[in-house]
Formats: C-alpha cells, structure tokens, sequence
C-alpha cells in the first residue's frame, strides 16, 4: 500500500491509500477549495457514516440524507449539496458499470487510452481532472496500463511538480503549490 500525502492528516491520507472509492471521491472533491480540505473529505464521511465508505449506500442514500452529511459543520466542502449530488452520480456511475467497485475502473484498463476514457466518463471528472488521476494512479499506486504517461500528457511527466500527483511529502507540495501559483499569474498576464 502506497503511503499519500494529500490530506494532510495520517488517518486520511491512510484511508485514501486503503479505499480506492475515498481516493476518487478526494479527487472528485478537488475543485474550489484547498487540496488538504477535498482530500480529508472522505475520511471525514466515513466518521459521519460511522462506517467504511459503500458506493451502494451512497448511490441510493436519500439525497437529502446525503447533503445532510456532507453540509454538518464544518462541510465537507465549500459547495456541499452540490458536492454531495456528485458524489451520489459517481457512486451511481461505479454501480452500473463495474458493479460498485472504484478500482475496478483501473485494474483491467488494457491502455492508457482505455483508463483515460473511463476516468473522463466519470461524472464530476473532466479531461484535466481524468488526466491528473491517471497521473496519480501511475505515479503512486503503481497502476501502469501501456501508454499510460502518453494519455495522462504533461501531467505524466516524471521529475515535475505540477499536480497532486507529484505530492509525496511538505516539498513536494510547496512545489506545487508555486508551479500552480505561476500558472495562475501567466493566465491572469495572458487575459486581455
């Protein structure tokens, strides 16, 4: 088991190298609020729920009962219903094409290719988010489909700092940090 430095917080970070469903729900998470913040969100769900994480149970929760979840303070993010709406569709989504099973998506992908596409099918993952947990899921948990640094483009990269994919301790993510501090000033430069 691969030990992950998002969260922030040992038993977090513990729990998404454990649960393949927390890890994808930490990066569903991971829009519009710090990195630490989406990726506790899950460790934070199994302590409400009282128990380990269930893509049935929360698939078929009632949705209220599941924006409730997410909204007792502190919310789990800073959009909880709408979070809570998106978690609900990816457990849905894990329902109906691979039986509930989050690792199921990557452990017979036949190509980079192939996870890429599964990944962007996600709902709540884009082509940017899908790119950046392939990357994630090559870099530190060994998930390695043919072609998988290729579909994951520069985010598959080794010997750079531009992702969660590339955080494996306090430096690593200082690096990030900058590399994305950066990017937004170019962005904001570019702007007419």
């Amino acid at each position: 088991m691969p030990t992950v430095h998002l969260a922030n917080s040992p038993a977090a970070d513990e729990l998404l190298a454990a649960d393949p469903l927390a890890l994808l729900i930490g990066m569903l998470l991971d829009q519009q609020v710090p990195m630490e913040k989406a990726f506790v969100g899950p460790y934070v769900l199994t302590q409400r729920l009282g128990h380990d994480l269930d893509a049935r149970e929360l698939a078929e929760m009632p949705a209220e009962q599941c924006a409730a979840l997410f909204s007792e303070r502190p919310a789990i993010h800073r959009f909880p219903g709408a979070m809570a709406a998106r978690t609900q569709a990816l457990c849905a989504h894990l329902l109906e094409r691979y039986d509930g099973s989050a690792e199921a998506v990557w452990t017979d992908a036949g190509s980079g290719q192939e996870l890429l596409r599964r990944l962007t099918a996600l709902p709540g993952f884009g082509e940017q988010k899908a790119k950046i947990f392939l990357s994630l899921l090559g870099k530190q948990f060994g998930v390695q489909p043919a072609g998988w640094q290729e579909a994951a483009g520069t985010y598959g990269e080794t010997d750079v700092h531009r992702s969660v994919a590339d955080i494996v301790d306090a430096e690593s993510l200082a690096l990030v940090r900058e590399y994305k501090k950066q990017a937004k000033q170019a962005r904001a430069a570019a702007q007419p």
